[in-house]
């Protein structure tokens, strides 16, 4: 891995330690946030404003959370980053406890610094390995997916090999066409041959609900949220988790919907109908459509910002005939 895509993170909550493993580190590989305390650290992590990091080396006893905490939030965001754990107060028992949470490695204080960039960069290898692997995985469903599209006119054959480029990217997709052009089977190409082809493909249709079951199908309710609602149910966002949404028409969202739509595109957290509880989703979002969105955004009754939200990368459909 090159220093220009090497991002690290280094949670220490002793000043001149941190301070010196951010240079030696910055030195060596380009990039290295700081934190000084575990919670700082944790929320670092789950932002969704930030990239996830490739290696982080943290502390295990921090103040407020502790390393293992730092450990569980970095691999919840993206489990393929490497984490090193560092210690004054090693001990087998907190060793095999860190690894089995999932440490790459493990180090004593006092530190070398020497050492500690050995054991980034073997992180960092390693973490560039898991990456190749992933993509060839990705790359092989791919082929499986787009041998279940027949494709005969260059036309249909040049989308199928754009979803086939677009599948291992995470920005949204937006399919647009006609009805019955097969969005939904170019939702299932892009997830199958994504990373996230093991995981969920969760389908709602929009048009098919009226606004307030629609907000309840996405984010789910409380038990008592309202009349008829005798238990908690969990929304297709967080079954999505990991894996993909597709939300067909989505320009026949109510405006209410499209704006809790955009915060969850914004920052990835929403609430459950009638509950407080802030929830995280991991869904790669891929929206279809057989209206003009944009002529909708210019009457106004659809959201520009949730439309260039929706709008990252775009596969247009042709018609059949």
């Amino acid at each position: 891995m090159s220093k220009s895509d090497a991002r690290i993170l280094v949670v220490e909550d002793h000043a001149a330690l941190r301070r010196g493993m951010a240079i030696a580190l910055r030195d060596a590989w380009g990039h290295a946030d700081e934190e000084g305390t575990g919670d700082a650290a944790v929320r670092r992590l789950a932002d969704p404003h930030h990239e996830p990091y490739d290696v982080v080396v943290t502390d295990l006893r921090l103040p407020g959370a502790d390393g293992l905490a730092v450990l569980e939030a970095a691999r919840a965001r993206d489990e393929r980053t490497r984490v090193l754990l560092l210690t004054a107060f090693g001990s087998v028992d907190t060793a095999v406890r860190a690894m089995r949470a999932g440490a790459f490695d493990f180090l004593e204080k006092p530190l070398d610094l020497d050492q500690l960039d050995l054991r980034v960069g073997r992180a960092l290898e390693h973490r560039r390995l898991l990456a190749e692997v992933s993509e060839l995985r990705a790359e092989r469903a791919g082929r499986r997916a787009v041998g279940s599209i027949v494709a005969e006119s260059p036309a249909m054959r040049s989308v199928v090999e754009l979803a086939r480029r677009v599948a291992p990217k995470r920005s949204n997709v937006l399919l647009t066409g006609e009805t019955g052009t097969g969005k939904e089977l170019f939702a299932g190409l892009i997830h199958e041959a994504s990373p996230r082809g093991s995981g969920p493909l969760v389908k709602v249709t929009c048009a098919a609900l009226p606004e307030t079951l629609l907000e309840s199908e996405l984010f789910g309710h409380e038990r008592g949220a309202f009349t008829g609602a005798d238990r908690r149910r969990i929304g297709r966002f967080e079954e999505a988790s990991g894996g993909t949404l597709f939300l067909d028409e989505v320009g026949e969202m109510s405006p209410a919907i499209q704006a809790k739509l955009l915060r969850v595109l914004q920052d990835q957290e929403f609430h459950r109908v009638g509950g407080t509880q802030t929830l995280r989703t991991d869904a790669r979002l891929v929206a279809a459509t057989n209206a003009n969105l944009e002529e909708s955004v210019r009457r106004g009754a659809f959201r520009e910002d949730l439309y260039f939200r929706l709008d990252v990368i775009r596969i247009h459909l042709p018609p059949l005939r």
